[in-house]
């Protein structure tokens, strides 16, 4: 088990100016935007809805007024008449409940739009990323904003509500300053009072919560692995073998402390100003509020007035308060959209670029490495350089070389996974980067070394090979046929129907070299112009290897082949054999030439069948 290394870098999180924090509002637009496309007869109703339900606030704290002058009206008159009343109570009545369907089902439609848009970004957010350069995925930073990308494909239903209910107070806001204004203006000025220290402190702490979380990225992945790695069945046996549980349940709880202690500290600190600040506004109200009596006392304002101007004001403070801490909470999560949609326009432009040239139907010369190296981004050292080289169209090419010498990366460099950093590939005389990447990649068919072992069903796990034939059984049972997983498939109790794996509970795991059979098949399952088995049979004993590449070649004849193999007795079946060593040609020939050249084939050749005897 693979453990990360504990973390060196500072962890406190940087601040967010404010301007930055107002620059990324223009993303509310392109978000809103997509929800739209989502559903556009739900989000217009939603909007509607909020529209009307707006317009209530201060419709129902006028019945309100109107209902208290009539009872006072009421108590002083000696013939009582109630019709009035009773009209005014019922009106009161069908606005409470008008109030509460619309807020009921704008949180029901909140909720489907809000589900609906979780889904659509993340199918976006798969297809995004197979549409990505291999070395970015590799990229620890670039994987940090994959991760901030992939936690905004969910829980964006507040920001949606937020945004929504921000333009829905805004009328509501409107529409009682008017009422407000209506009877008494310069209350308006403490009203402006009471809201500044609310103001003050949202300003003071925008973006603390973003800070705190981008800039612990790359510590959360790190806590989701040791929890991963502390409690999984894929890692269990080396955990109780090697009684690491101690060592990752103290690594995962002080990583955690460190981040509870910086999250302490910002709550702590917002909740203090927030209760200060929260003083002083409520006393700006109190202050209003005691002002309405005593003009009420002194029959300037009827009691009417007084309940409507209190209920005004108590509730335009709210929706204010409410407002401009919204407005915080938009800002904040506006920086996560910026991390959202920055991650898919990466690549834009190159995408755009590689429409490129459609695939030839048949490759005529085969394809040729010329001066290729290649190097990490901020490396030093070469992988492979200097490498030249000819696949010849239908050849079976075998790559050989000890640990470390650069076989997997000729094979992402061919499968443009990896871009050279100097020299170039060419397919039948042009640059592979001239074609259709698409199409190109399906000229291949391709079994690596750590070939992921999904837990979907038999059929789904061979049917990748060519996902677009997964209901052609016949296929499927060939490709199972032609890599001997029939073997393994009878032996299980569903068939091709059997789930694989221990994720769930009817799932059923197979030994490595079973799950090797079910990839060799895949690679079968896509017949493909190139087929690359990069250590296809290293869990297969003998017996099975020989019988697996036997097949392998009787089964390909014409087509073209590249084999990776540690085992001599299958590499000397190869056509030609290319022998790499520190990222660099060493020799390349047929089985009876290298073994005459006595080099390094020779010795490993050599090396291996002592040990059989």
């Amino acid at each position: 088990m693979q453990l990360v290394p504990p973390p060196t870098r500072s962890l406190k999180p940087k601040k967010i100016k404010l301007k930055d924090s107002f620059a990324s509002l223009k993303f509310v637009p392109r978000f809103f935007s997509e929800i739209r496309k989502v559903n556009p007869p739900l989000f217009y109703l939603n909007v509607f809805m909020r529209l009307v339900s707006a317009f209530l606030p201060v419709a129902m704290l006028w019945v309100g007024k109107e209902i208290v002058d009539e009872v006072v009206l009421q108590i002083a008159s000696e013939s009582k008449d109630l019709h009035r009343l009773w009209i005014l109570v019922g009106g009161e009545f069908t606005l409470a409940i008008a109030s509460d369907l619309l807020g009921r089902a704008i949180s029901l439609t909140d909720a489907l739009l809000g589900d609906q848009y979780s889904i659509n970004s993340s199918v976006k957010l798969i297809r995004k990323t197979s549409e990505l350069e291999l070395n970015q995925l590799e990229d620890a930073d670039f994987y940090d904003k994959l991760e901030r990308a992939r936690q905004q494909t969910t829980g964006r239903v507040a920001l949606m509500s937020n945004v929504l209910t921000q333009s829905q107070d805004v009328v509501v806001i409107a529409s009682l300053l008017v009422g407000v204004v209506a009877f008494e203006p310069w209350l308006i000025i403490l009203l402006v009072v009471s809201i500044i220290p609310t103001i003050i402190n949202e300003i003071k702490f925008s973006g603390t919560s973003y800070s705190l979380a981008r800039s612990w990225t790359q510590e959360r992945r790190e806590l989701d692995y040791l929890r991963y790695a502390g409690a999984s069945d894929v890692t269990a046996k080396e955990v109780k073998l090697f009684g690491l549980s101690d060592y990752l349940a103290e690594r995962f709880e002080n990583l955690s402390q460190k981040y509870f202690t910086e999250n302490k500290k910002l709550a702590y600190s917002r909740a203090s100003w927030g209760s200060f600040f929260n003083v002083v506004s409520t006393g700006a109200y109190y202050g209003a509020y005691v002002i309405i009596i005593l003009r009420t006392v002194a029959g300037i304002f009827t009691l009417g007035d007084l309940t409507f101007l209190s209920g005004s004001f108590n509730r335009l403070r709210g929706k204010l308060h409410g407002f401009f801490v919204r407005f915080t909470a938009i800002t904040e999560s506006a920086l996560y959209l910026q991390d959202y949609f920055e991650f898919f326009e990466i690549g834009q432009d190159a995408q755009e670029e590689n429409a490129g040239l459609p695939m030839p139907t048949i490759v005529k010369h085969g394809f040729e490495f010329i001066n290729v190296g290649f190097k990490y981004p901020e490396s030093e050292n070469w992988v492979v350089r200097n490498v030249n080289f000819t696949l010849k169209a239908g050849e079976k090419l075998a790559f050989v070389g000890e640990n470390g010498a650069g076989k997997t990366t000729l094979i992402k460099l061919l499968l443009q996974f990896y871009q050279p950093t100097e020299g170039q590939i060419l397919l039948d005389g042009k640059p592979i980067t001239a074609f259709n990447k698409a199409e190109y990649h399906q000229y291949f068919g391709v079994i690596f070394q750590d070939f992921v072992k999904f837990d979907l069903t038999v059929r789904e796990n061979i049917a990748v090979g060519s996902i677009d034939a997964i209901n052609d059984q016949p296929r499927i049972e060939s490709a199972a046929d032609k890599s001997l997983a029939f073997e393994v498939i009878d032996e299980m109790p569903k068939g091709y129907d059997q789930q694989l794996g221990r994720r769930f509970k009817s799932g059923k795991d197979l030994s490595g070299g079973q799950w090797q059979k079910i990839a060799i098949a895949r690679a079968y399952m896509k017949d493909a112009e190139v087929l690359i088995l990069d250590e296809p049979t290293s869990a297969l004993d003998a017996r099975a290897e020989t019988e697996t590449f036997q097949r392998f070649i009787q089964l390909t004849k014409g087509k073209t082949a590249v084999i990776i193999s540690h085992r001599f007795s299958t590499v000397r079946i190869a056509d030609r054999i290319l022998v790499l060593n520190n990222g660099a040609v060493l020799e390349l020939g047929t089985h009876t030439e290298l073994m005459k050249n006595k080099k390094l084939y020779a010795e490993l050749f050599n090396l291996q069948a002592e040990g059989y005897k």
